[in-house]
């Protein structure tokens, strides 16, 4: 709830920004869009209302809107580190990576105890392969949260990709202390286990991430990979199959199928998963090399 001088102007963008902060919570994003809209034509300067309008913009996937707003409310109050949170967030559903790093530095800046700005912005450096940098900042969250599971959870994908395999297995492990049932852990700890060559046990953490969570694309193509290195060609394509049913529209699905396809030497078919991963995602770097390779008489 907002706190403003009482003017009867004041009182009205109070009424109208207090209903859009109820529409918000209940999901209601188009309704809580016109109460912060009406809250704002009548009282211009009301920052939380640009911030709240952004956040609703942001979880209906209009980033740029949502990036327009938090950017209106900094230039009515540059020290809210909130806002700078909020547009770091924008820009990484946007993919602008670089920008989002940005942000979330200024609201570290202003907030140095801001976990979230830690986490998300380790997320950011995560997508951008800085897998280093990505560690230091899951670290800072953790020691700002202990129980703070996804940044456990998300360290040991960093490391795993660093090839950190045991440091990766210790912090899946640390997650799944906190949380149980957490799938992700269960398949994070699965891929650190088949980079070590424990196929066998990284099939059953992915096993028992899909029993938690039956519509996880990524356990299925992990663990479609898990039996691919273990030669076993037909439960990987039942594999991919599952994620690509789960996710039509991921190139990443077409693109694992394809490799499994190049392994049971069907290049036909490999050609065609590779040209529609391409399709979906014509920056798909692997896609892209592979599909080069078939044609170069594979």
């Amino acid at each position: 709830m907002i706190k403003k001088k009482r003017t009867p102007v004041a009182d009205d963008a109070a009424a109208y920004y207090n209903r859009g902060i109820a529409y918000y919570e209940k999901g209601d994003y188009d309704r809580a869009i016109a109460d912060f809209t009406e809250a704002l034509r009548l009282d211009p300067e009301l920052a939380d209302a640009y911030i709240n309008r952004g956040n609703a913009y942001g979880n209906k996937g209009d980033y740029a809107c949502a990036v327009m707003d938090f950017s209106a409310a900094i230039r009515l109050d540059p020290k809210l580190a909130e806002a700078y949170y909020n547009r770091g967030v924008a820009y990484s559903g946007k993919r602008a990576y670089n920008r989002a790093v940005e942000d979330y530095a200024e609201a570290v800046r202003l907030d140095p105890n801001h976990v979230d700005a830690y986490y998300n912005r380790a997320i950011a450096y995560y997508n951008k392969e800085d897998y280093d940098r990505a560690i230091a900042d899951y670290t800072e969250a953790v020691r700002l949260n202990p129980n703070h599971v996804a940044a456990y959870c998300n360290r040991g994908n960093a490391y795993a990709r660093k090839e950190d395999y045991d440091r990766a297995i210790a912090d899946c492990n640390e997650a799944l202390r906190l949380d149980p049932e957490l799938a992700d852990a269960y398949n994070g700890r699965g891929y650190a286990y088949s980079g070590k060559g424990d196929y066998d046990r990284a099939i059953a953490n992915y096993n028992e991430a899909l029993r938690l969570d039956p519509k996880f694309a990524d356990a299925y193509i992990n663990r479609g990979y898990a039996y691919a290195d273990k030669e076993d060609y037909d439960r990987a394509l039942a594999d991919l199959n599952q994620a690509i049913r789960l996710s039509p529209n991921d190139a990443n699905c077409y693109d694992s199928r394809g490799e499994i396809y190049y392994l049971k030497k069907d290049y036909d078919r490999a050609l065609a998963d590779y040209e529609y991963a391409l399709r979906l995602d014509p920056n798909f770097t692997n896609a892209q090399e592979m599909l080069a390779k078939l044609r170069q008489g594979r």
